[in-house]
């Protein structure tokens, strides 16, 4: 299974998509750490790179028959649509999830707060965050809301909403 989250930085989504993949022992891929790898390397990353190099790992993965957990913000309709190509030219099956924080006050203070967790890592701006490029969803998806829920509860909803979407 591929398990593709979306979210701006701040909603809980590396905190949740990583829960999960505790939770499931899955390959765990997140778009940042890869990003700030290939420029450490001296790369220039000012365009889709992360995400190929996400895309193609997922697939190795996905082929070996392991459940892969994608972690990226998946703005726009294509990063989303490429996402969805990995899983089906596999025919493999996929969820996709998008977290968000739906108190305006809660989600600031998070980014506002936070530490990087990946060393020399430059988190976003409250201003970069308000100001970044996210295209509305054009499709079903598991919304996982987490304002106001423990991790522990965003996962618990997050497994609720995964189930009944297999059941269906």
């Amino acid at each position: 299974m591929l398990y593709i989250f979306s979210g701006l930085p701040g909603a809980g989504k590396t905190t949740l998509s990583s829960a999960l993949a505790r939770e499931l022992r899955g390959v765990y891929l997140r778009v940042d750490a890869v990003e700030h790898a290939m420029k450490e390397a001296g790369m220039l990353v000012d365009g889709p790179e992360g995400y190929m190099v996400c895309y193609a790992i997922a697939s190795q993965n996905l082929r070996l028959g392991l459940d892969v957990i994608a972690d990226t913000v998946n703005p726009i309709q294509i990063t989303r649509e490429a996402w969805r190509n990995v899983a089906e030219s596999l025919e493999i099956p996929f969820m996709e999830i998008e977290v968000v924080c739906s108190d305006e006050r809660e989600h600031r203070h998070r980014v506002e707060t936070r530490k990087a967790d990946i060393p020399d890592f430059v988190l976003p701006t409250w201003g970069q965050v308000r100001n970044r490029q996210y295209e509305p969803w054009d499709r079903d998806r598991i919304v996982i809301d987490t304002a106001h829920q423990t991790v522990a509860e965003s996962l618990e909803t997050l497994y609720g909403q995964l189930n009944n979407s297999r059941s269906t």
